[in-house]
């Protein structure tokens, strides 16, 4: 006997469904099919409503569903029904000894765990409850016996596998669709039981657990990842709900590619920063402008000025919708733009954009819902070879402090710029230096081996805007070179974290220069 060959006729199947959509239909095309429907519940009533004959489970055990519906599936005439295989003389022996039918299509989907946990006010109890056993164990059951068994977990298959039954009606072999069936239902299980840990990890205040379990949802192909060579796929973290690009809906241009997640990520976390309408450009995951403003289309001239050479092909982010007036301000012909992210596009800036300059008929627009609060528990995890590297987001400012150590105080204007650079600075990535004014981004060094040389870097891309500008540091300085540097440039206030066994050495030349100088007591680095 071949591979997927049966000895019994397809002729039962089990239905057991959280989420209806569709199975009414599917019920009805496997009846029409000559299977016996077999269902539980509220799956039941449906189909029932839906004019298909059904048997209850209750029918097939001989037990009652009981214990609140805990216990309705958890019996050898079920997984006898589901794990017999098919060709063994001692499991069809065994069947018909005990009266076990076998069971050929399963559909199955899983208490709304993830569901029930997200909405406010949750108790342990109601949390608890709506952890499923019965549907993991139908599922595992159906899946590892997939040479015999048709395994749905997903609704959106309920017409592939009919069209599958008709093929194998046909005398096709249905094996390599129930085998990749029986590998999606083992992702769900193995998602489910993600979700589950997780949430006791959270209960028990792991914020970082021993064990990582990693759950992801939906995924797309991407065209390729960073470099044409190699493949690559987005997934959606399924345990965030916190506005983001996994999440945002395209509404137009051409499809995402890795390194346009990477660039709107980036940007989007660093307008996600400011209370005030904000604007951000990101050019291979370094801001090269960012601004902020009375209103959004004064943040994006600003954020588009501090660096149009480096701002040209980038990505956009902002923190407030995008309405008319500020899609005419981005949709000039000298603002080429790979992604444009923000909450939402209102009245017909989406059409602004897409026809106001050649490049708006490719640019993607990301609208991602209102933003709100930032997920602590959104831990950040990233690949090493052999492992993973996890850690706490970088939010929030309220463990540091402010300390003026010059003689010389701030002003309350540069008080107010060294605050949004040192908000900047946290999304540059290490060595880390910003030159700000007047709400405006300036100049970048970022990446460099030594800080003195990002000084110069955010220097030459200045200009000579940086007279009167504040710098910011994202970590200390071991060396009173980058004071120096900054007053010849004509910075006049810095802001940096302090630590450094030369802290002195700073200090005395901030208040040689004349400079303010502000440490936080805390650092951040972006590696």
């Amino acid at each position: 006997m071949t591979a997927g060959e049966r000895t019994t006729p397809v002729r039962r199947a089990l239905l057991s469904v959280t989420d209806k959509t569709g199975i009414a239909d599917f019920a009805k095309g496997l009846a029409a099919r000559d299977f016996e429907v077999v269902s539980t519940g509220g799956t039941a009533k449906v189909i029932r409503e839906a004019g298909v004959p059904v048997s209850d489970i209750s029918d097939i055990t001989g037990f009652p569903e009981m214990m609140d519906g805990r216990v309705k599936t958890l019996h050898p005439k079920v997984h006898g029904g589901l794990l017999a295989v098919r060709d063994d003389k001692d499991h069809v022996a065994a069947m018909e000894d005990h009266g076990i039918a076998p069971i050929d299509v399963v559909a199955v989907n899983l208490y709304a765990f993830r569901e029930t946990v997200a909405k406010p006010g949750v108790t342990d109890a109601e949390a608890v409850e709506n952890i499923d056993i019965g549907g993991p164990s139908m599922i595992r059951s159906a899946a590892k016996n997939h040479r015999s068994v048709w395994v749905v977990t997903d609704p959106t298959d309920y017409d592939a596998v009919l069209q599958g039954l008709d093929d194998e009606a046909g005398g096709l072999d249905g094996l390599p669709q129930r085998k990749a069936l029986a590998g999606k239902a083992y992702t769900t299980t193995a998602a489910y039981d993600a979700a589950i840990s997780s949430w006791f990890s959270e209960r028990e205040g792991q914020e970082l657990p021993d064990h990582l379990v990693l759950e992801a949802g939906e995924s797309r192909e991407l065209r390729y990842g960073e470099n044409p060579h190699q493949a690559a796929r987005f997934y959606v973290d399924r345990g965030v709900t916190e506005p983001s690009i996994a999440t945002a809906e395209v509404l137009g241009g051409k499809a995402l590619s890795y390194n346009n997640i990477m660039d709107a990520d980036g940007a989007l976390e660093l307008v996600k920063e400011f209370d005030v309408p904000a604007a951000a450009v990101i050019k291979h995951t370094n801001p090269c402008g960012c601004g902020v403003g009375e209103d959004s289309a004064t943040a994006f001239r600003r954020a588009w000025a501090g660096d149009p050479q480096s701002a040209f092909g980038g990505i956009v982010s902002l923190n407030r919708p995008v309405d008319e007036e500020l899609a005419r301000a981005i949709a000039k012909p000298e603002h080429f733009l790979e992604v444009i992210v923000a909450p939402s596009f209102e009245g017909d800036a989406v059409k602004i954009l897409e026809t106001g300059a050649k490049w708006g008929k490719n640019v993607r627009l990301l609208a991602t819902g209102e933003l709100g609060t930032r997920s602590p528990r959104d831990l950040m995890v990233r690949k090493v070879t052999g492992g993973f590297l996890v850690q706490q987001r970088d939010l929030g400012y309220d463990h540091e402090k402010r300390e003026v150590v010059s003689a010389r105080q701030p002003t309350t204007k540069e008080m107010d710029d060294l605050e949004f650079a040192w908000r900047v600075c946290k999304h540059v990535k290490s060595n880390a230096i910003v030159l700000v004014k007047d709400g405006t981004l300036l100049g970048v060094g970022a990446g460099q081996m030594s800080r003195v040389d990002s000084v110069f870097m955010a220097g030459h891309k200045a200009g000579e805007r940086t007279q009167g500008a504040v710098l910011a540091s994202d970590a200390f300085f071991p060396f009173r070179d980058s004071i120096d540097e900054a007053s010849r440039l004509g910075v006049t206030a810095v802001i940096q974290p302090g630590g450094s066994i030369k802290d002195k050495q700073s200090v005395e030349a901030a208040d040689e220069h004349g400079m303010a100088l502000v440490m936080t007591g805390s650092r951040h680095f972006k590696h």
